[in-house]
């Protein structure tokens, strides 16, 4: 079993969970209602690269594998329930790094709600703890405004641009590289995030 996998965690209405093979009606009727709206942030596979899952399931069982072996935690998010869209820590490293990414995408109905800011911020605390990572970074199109006010309500920190990182949308493409660590947020980043909301009063 791999520290901290399976795991569901839960904030309010806002939780995470294990992918499951069950969540594919849920799954293609968002991702074909966002489809529009998410094409530009999303992440697309060089002509010459043919190791890709090209179904649902095969991206689960993929998914799954990498789970198994510690370099991935594929969650789904959900709000009340009802599955809204992914978040998924990969790139785990051990080691003398002991660090991960985090990636993420939403239904648009439940955008601008401080639902994904929620569960970055429980999977992250979750990555710091359960899983004993030191590092989290996100990597963000700079043009990705929405995305962008994730890692500013959580207070990642701005690290630098990297050149043509990832081929999103048909071509390679800059991304700006935000990071936590585990030292940074010593109640935890939940917390934090929790005590920011009722300072705003929201």
């Amino acid at each position: 079993m791999t520290a901290g996998w399976p795991a569901r965690l839960q904030e309010g209405p806002v939780g995470l969970r294990p992918l499951r093979m069950r969540d594919a009606t849920a799954w293609r009727d968002v991702r074909t209602r966002n489809a529009s709206w998410l094409r530009p942030w999303e992440a697309t596979v060089p002509l010459n690269d043919r190791d890709v899952p090209h179904t649902y399931g095969a991206m689960v069982r993929r998914a799954r594998a990498e789970a198994r072996e510690g370099r991935s935690l594929p969650f789904a998010l959900t709000f009340e329930g009802t599955f809204i869209g992914q978040v998924t820590v990969g790139g785990i490293a051990r080691g003398s790094l002991l660090s991960g990414y985090i990636g993420y995408w939403i239904d648009q109905r439940y955008a601008g709600r401080g639902v994904m800011p929620t569960a970055v911020a429980m999977a992250t605390d979750h990555c710091f703890t359960a899983v004993g990572l030191h590092r989290i970074e996100i990597n963000i199109r700079p043009e990705n405004a929405a995305s962008l006010r994730v890692v500013e309500k959580l207070g990642f920190r701005f690290e630098g641009m990297r050149l043509r990182y990832l081929h999103i949308d048909g071509d390679w493409r800059d991304h700006s590289t935000y990071a936590l660590c585990a030292d940074e947020v010593p109640g935890g980043l939940l917390a934090r995030w929790r005590q920011q909301r009722v300072s705003a009063g929201g």
